[in-house]
């Protein structure tokens, strides 16, 4: 039985449809956090076709070079470097699954399928995607990983039924929208489903623009007593490794690095920047143009833009 773990999160940026790219993402961040010592590193919500790929799901050509992505990765882990929780799709008996999977040994050592699909706002997944079932533990070298996709971790049910199973850390990969003041309701989420379980919380959300959807990333962990015990950077791609160490009550994270989010204004600001930023070198335009009037709107349009660009691409 481990006593003691090394667990990175892994906050990347991927790009919708670009399996490869992506794979490549996660290779870089796994191997930097091989260099800080990490058994574990939990990486984002369907991350390898990246999120939210809407309509590719139906496609079958495209389901294929994410199940060939994921073999790939998880042969990765037969190098005993860190396992992996990735975010991918994944296509059982006939249906199309949105998943947390856990690589380790060379192989899928466990597949957990999310069981709230979200259809509000932005949401689309239940056209795309079937629910899943309650999620079940899922072994990681001697200790027992609750796995809760995104919108599991909204309500009760999920984190409850882990628990009820002997799972012994909550993990929960996220594409989490920003907008204002939804960092602030992720982390009561979290420590709700931490104090009603009495267990420690991993929170690793995706950033970057895609299309008219910002990520912010703002990824954590709450530990024993719904303490914050570490909290990545807003709006940009971050890796942070924690250590981890079981108690007679549990398991618990020694104390990380928290960086405080910006509020308000620079907060709405900054995902403006993230958001065309990402759009246009995504989209791999080479700039852009915009029209002045000499008023306030358009004055801001060309700050926001030289910010996210430089001023060399934006005419």
């Amino acid at each position: 039985m481990a006593d003691r773990l090394a667990i990175a999160l892994a906050q990347i940026d991927p790009v919708m449809g670009d399996v490869a790219g992506n794979v490549g993402r996660i290779r870089a961040a796994r191997r930097e956090a091989a260099a800080q010592g990490a058994d574990l590193v939990v990486f984002p919500e369907l991350c390898v076709p990246g999120y939210p790929p809407e309509d590719l799901i139906l496609k079958p050509f495209f389901l294929d070079l994410i199940a060939q992505a994921v073999e790939a990765l998880a042969e990765d882990t037969a190098d005993g470097g860190p396992g992996m929780v990735i975010g991918t799709a994944w296509r059982e008996d006939g249906k199309v699954y949105n998943a947390g999977a856990l690589l380790d040994g060379g192989t899928v050592k466990a597949v957990r399928f999310k069981y709230d699909l979200p259809n509000y706002g932005v949401f689309d997944e239940k056209r795309v995607f079937a629910a899943g079932a309650l999620p079940l533990p899922s072994d990681f070298r001697g200790v027992r990983l609750g796995l809760m996709v995104c919108e599991d971790m909204w309500s009760p049910d999920p984190a409850e039924a882990l628990k009820a199973e002997g799972a012994e850390i909550l993990v929960v990969p996220n594409g989490s929208p920003f907008s204002a003041g939804k960092p602030e309701v992720r982390r009561d989420l979290a420590r709700a489903r931490a104090r009603e379980t009495g267990l420690p919380l991993i929170y690793v959300n995706q950033v970057g623009g895609q299309d008219e959807l910002v990520f912010d990333g703002q990824s954590f962990i709450i530990g024993r007593g719904q303490a914050l015990k570490a909290q990545l950077p807003s709006f940009s791609p971050a890796l942070r490794t924690a250590e981890w160490f079981r108690t007679p009550e549990g398991w618990d994270c020694r104390d990380c690095e928290i960086i405080e989010p910006p509020e308000g204004l620079e907060a709405i600001y900054r995902a403006l920047v993230l958001g065309l930023r990402d759009y246009v070198g995504k989209n791999r335009f080479p700039g852009v143009i915009i029209g002045l009037s000499g008023g306030i709107d358009s004055a801001l349009s060309a700050a926001v833009a030289v910010d996210a660009l430089g001023a060399d691409k934006v005419r």
